[in-house]
């Protein structure tokens, strides 16, 4: 991922690629590696953007805790993929971790409507 932040960015990636991948595995159907991360880009209108390494390292480590599975297929230009889908275990977290995000946003969101007290 590059940017003028990129530093604080990837800090915040880091702990949500994972999460956004299973989104859009579940959302959209199998996709293969470059598809994923050009459709997270899309969605964020260009505000992420992913290398492919982070993407496929993020995959790699789906795929090992067995939250998506893969298979060979061939692209849309025709060139042979590894295309990626959500697994039942990754329904389940996906699941999981949207609920945790959601309350942890809520709480960022209280946080940040705090008002200055009046001395």
């Amino acid at each position: 991922m590059t940017s003028g932040n990129s530093e604080r960015k990837s800090e915040v990636l880091q702990g949500t690629l994972d999460l956004m991948i299973l989104k859009t595995l579940h959302a959209l159907g199998p996709l293969h590696g470059f598809g994923v991360a050009r459709r997270l880009e899309q969605v964020s209108e260009e505000v992420l953007r992913l290398n492919e390494g982070t993407v496929y390292t993020a995959l790699l480590r789906l795929q090992q805790r067995g939250l998506i599975c893969s298979d060979w297929g061939v692209s849309e230009n025709h060139r042979k993929a590894r295309y990626y889908a959500i697994t039942r275990a990754g329904r389940r977290q996906l699941a999981r971790e949207t609920e945790n995000w959601e309350r942890i946003a809520g709480v960022i969101g209280r946080v940040l409507q705090l008002e200055p007290e009046k001395s």
